[in-house]
């Protein structure tokens, strides 16, 4: 697998970071980004279209903002056709239904998908302590492997078709955003009572109430006054209504998470593109 070359297309806050991964763990990488070469990492090559990545990788790995834009690059890199391009990894979230239509549309051209959100964040990511979660097809899974590895050191297969791991990612995100609004209520309610929020935290992540919000988010980003997780709540907005739009076609119960929702809405509204973690003051201040 060394000797292949690995295509990434997407350059933002995480796939700039999963780029440079895959660049320390030896692959030989090929970059595209629609902003340019300027987040491309150290040991990469930019190349300027989807085209040129797809006539030099073997496999290409995309970290995109929605189903939308996985779809339009893989339909740009089936239009190469000189194209090397044998296996497609998606870092995106997408959700099950965008995925089952990539796999599909990849399949009649003969390329193999395999879906594999990540969750931990930036961080995590820079830390190789994100969790590659992802679903296909044994061959495509064994063949991508090494990719994958070189992605994290966090890695499990979830399922054996496309749209199972974003099914996973879905249900992870809305847990991720539910636990992060009802921390911020819970903090705001602490402070009105005169509690201080280094003590509320260090008790509430040795109690029941423990989540990634308290051990991380709040202590990290939030009493710090740094919010900056690296994701948007413009991307979790978008998260979990993609869950919300998937649970109700399977006909789930979403009491709690139209409540959410409409939360995460308003906020996105608000302040679009402010760092996820902003929600804390967005709901102590209303």
């Amino acid at each position: 697998m060394s000797a292949e070359s690995v295509g990434f297309v997407g350059l933002g806050n995480m796939g700039s970071v999963l780029a440079a991964n895959l660049v320390g763990a030896g692959h030989t990488v090929v970059t595209h980004d629609v902003s340019g070469p300027e987040r491309s990492p150290a040991g990469a090559v930019h190349v300027p279209e989807v085209a040129e990545v797809a006539r030099r990788a073997e496999v290409l790995v995309l970290s995109l903002p929605d189903g939308t834009a996985s779809e339009q690059v893989a339909r740009a890199m089936l239009e190469v056709p000189d194209r090397r391009v044998r296996y497609v990894v998606d870092t995106s979230t997408v959700g099950v239904s965008a995925a089952q239509g990539v796999a599909e549309l990849l399949a009649d051209g003969k390329v193999g998908y395999v879906d594999a959100p990540v969750s931990g964040g930036v961080a995590g990511a820079r830390a190789r302590t994100l969790t590659v979660m992802y679903a296909g097809e044994d061959e495509a899974c064994a063949h991508v492997e090494p990719v994958l590895a070189g992605l994290s050191d966090r890695r499990r297969r979830v399922g054996d078709r496309p749209g199972m791991a974003q099914a996973l990612k879905l249900a992870n995100n809305f847990l991720s955003a539910t636990t992060l609004a009802a921390t911020s209520e819970a903090v705001a309610f602490g402070l009105a009572a005169g509690l201080d929020m280094a003590t509320m935290l260090a008790v509430l992540d040795e109690s029941s109430g423990r989540s990634a919000a308290t051990s991380d988010k709040f202590p990290q980003h939030v009493l710090t006054g740094r919010y900056a997780a690296g994701f948007t709540n413009s991307l979790m907005d978008k998260d979990v209504r993609l869950y919300l739009r998937e649970v109700g076609e399977r006909g789930g119960a979403v009491s709690v998470g139209e409540v959410i929702g409409a939360l995460w809405e308003r906020f996105a509204e608000a302040e679009p593109g402010a760092d996820f973690t902003r929600i804390f003051p967005f709901v102590h201040g209303s």
